[in-house]
């Protein structure tokens, strides 16, 4: 191939890729990687002829430093972007309200399966009744996050700011008196 021929080259293809070599590789470089490969890929030694050209091409093009410059000017780069993921915001940065929103809702959807299953006596809902319970306590750990939420919104000169041992002993205080409270309801049904 020669220069007349290479001003045609095409500028879309990586023949830095090609020859396995990066863009800052020098001339002895290039002739090495270009003589392995061509031992691999030549047609006699079981490569193919299209790679054989594609080969060539890009030693050709890369060889000489003047057809080298012209082909970096033109040649299209990838454009890279970032991968950015789209997703919604975690449960702490929904604030005290949505967490406690979310657990009040749990809670009466537990509720009302746990009270749908007792009021009908028929023995084959227990699955519901053990769903009942699993979302009565996913409630519960909202309601916990909700609390946690709650004590780190308050005002830094607030008292019972960072006091956790406090907000824990009052939490399970109320969750313990509310499933005992469950307990004599649902005994009374």
């Amino acid at each position: 191939m020669g220069a007349a021929s290479m001003s045609q080259f095409d500028s879309t293809k990586d023949y830095y890729g090609v020859l396995g070599a990066d863009e800052e590789a020098t001339r002895q470089e290039l002739d090495r990687l270009y003589k392995r490969l061509a031992a691999q890929r030549h047609p006699d030694r079981g490569g193919s002829e299209e790679e054989m050209k594609s080969l060539n091409e890009a030693y050709e093009v890369l060889k000489d430093d003047a057809i080298r410059r012209d082909y970096d000017a033109r040649r299209r780069r990838p454009r890279v972007e970032a991968f950015v993921p789209v997703a919604a915001a975690p449960a702490r940065d929904i604030g005290a309200f949505g967490q406690g929103l979310s657990a009040f809702l749990c809670l009466l959807l537990g509720l009302f399966l746990l009270l749908l299953v007792r009021l009908q006596f028929i023995w084959f809902l227990w699955p519901l009744a053990i769903l009942a319970l699993c979302v009565i306590g996913f409630g519960v750990l909202l309601a916990h996050g909700a609390m946690l939420s709650f004590n780190e919104s308050l005002p830094s000169q607030n008292l019972l700011r960072g006091r956790i041992v406090i907000w824990e002993l009052m939490f399970w205080l109320i969750v313990a008196g509310a499933a005992y409270a469950l307990f004599l309801l649902l005994s009374a049904v």
